[in-house]
């Protein structure tokens, strides 16, 4: 397949400036990286990626750049040209490569101090089915960092002032270069301050900051599920040198419910039901999270038999309408009974095999299958 024209792939016209030729690479670097496109759409992003970078290579060098114009892509052919002139190229992969992973690159700077991200917090709360039914408004305590009283913030002993790292001349990066490469990373001795502390704070030991504890408001909505997360943006660890701050993540666990099970946006219960109300049938109280119900038992129900409430269950959090409640009877069978009672039942006992099978269709099925595999 015939190579695109470089300039279509960076997106730019032909009498595009460098700067405008880097940024147009940068943005499709970030967008195409490997690490950043997982999936169905991983190969395509991978070969944007390569199709980019090589444009990058050949229109980022002056040389290539006008052989390129020249003679189009046989004027930059690498098996003619070599590996030459990969300096630009370096600067800005060094920059990109730094946005991507954490570095900063050229917009992570303030005052020429590498600028870092804070990291994410999380936070585990447990809730009642009702609380994740319905929703909840409450407040939980967080860890939290302020300003040291002492310092100010600037983490020297009062009376003294931090130095200028002599490493990275203040910049709180370094370069290291690798072949074609060049890779900025935090510079070491000042851990990307660009300063260096020879009289550290003794309140905050250097920090600048303590650790506190601080309380926040949180609102769970109706609906959610176990082990989803609600995210507080900006509550997670501050940044450094001016960095943007972490968020929260907070994970719901929802405590086991002595009723009711979910399954999804549907609840499930058991039920007991008497013998008696069993055989004769009637009306019976169930439990819903929002209150009672009434079933209409009909005459011989038996022990699995499954009757569903439409509605009765839980509006999911991305549910157009509420799940529904099945409840499932059990039949129990009575216990100490009194000799007066255990007479009547001997007595309605009798009465049914008089009447032969037709009390009881589910045994004498069972009866005779069992019969069938030992003939």
């Amino acid at each position: 397949m015939a190579k695109r024209d470089y300039y279509d792939v960076l997106g730019v016209p032909k009498n595009a400036s460098d700067e405008d030729i880097k940024k147009a690479y940068r943005k499709l670097a970030m967008k195409h990286h490997p690490d950043r496109n997982q999936g169905d759409g991983a190969k395509k992003s991978e070969e944007r990626f390569k199709e980019a970078k090589e444009a990058y290579e050949m229109l980022s060098d002056t040389n290539k750049r006008a052989a390129y114009d020249q003679h189009g892509h046989a004027g930059v052919d690498p098996n003619a040209r070599g590996g030459e002139g990969f300096g630009g190229f370096a600067e800005a992969f060094g920059d990109i490569f730094g946005d991507i992973f954490g570095g900063g690159g050229a917009g992570g700077r303030r005052g020429g101090q590498q600028v870092y991200r804070g990291s994410d917090l999380s936070y585990s709360m447990e809730i009642t089915l009702e609380e994740a039914a319905l929703g909840k408004e409450t407040q939980i305590r967080i860890p939290s960092w302020e300003q040291c009283e002492i310092c100010h913030g600037s983490g020297t002993k009062p009376g003294t002032s931090a130095k200028t790292c002599t490493t990275c001349n203040g910049a709180g990066t370094v370069h290291m270069r690798q072949g074609f490469f060049s890779i900025q990373q935090a510079c070491p001795p000042c851990h990307g301050s660009g300063k260096i502390i020879a009289e550290p704070c003794t309140a905050c030991s250097g920090q600048g900051k303590l650790k506190k504890t601080k309380t926040l408001e949180v609102k769970i909505p109706a609906g959610i599920g176990e082990g989803m997360r609600i995210r507080s943006a900006g509550n997670g660890e501050p940044g450094t040198n001016g960095g943007p701050p972490g968020d929260l993540y907070i994970e719901l666990r929802v405590k086991p419910h002595e009723i009711f099970e979910r399954d999804g946006d549907d609840l499930h219960c058991t039920v007991p039901v008497g013998m008696t109300t069993a055989t004769l049938g009637g009306n019976i109280e169930v439990p819903t999270l929002a209150g009672k119900a009434e079933i209409d038992l009909p005459e011989s129900t038996q022990t699995g038999k499954v009757f569903r409430l439409r509605g009765k269950g839980i509006k999911g959090v991305r549910s157009s309408y509420p799940g529904d409640l099945y409840c499932h009877i059990s039949v129990e069978t009575p216990v100490r009974i009194t000799e007066h009672q255990r007479k009547l039942l001997k007595e309605l006992d009798e009465s049914f095999r008089k009447s032969g099978d037709r009390h009881s269709p589910n045994a004498k099925s069972w009866t005779d299958r069992v019969k069938d595999i030992f003939k």
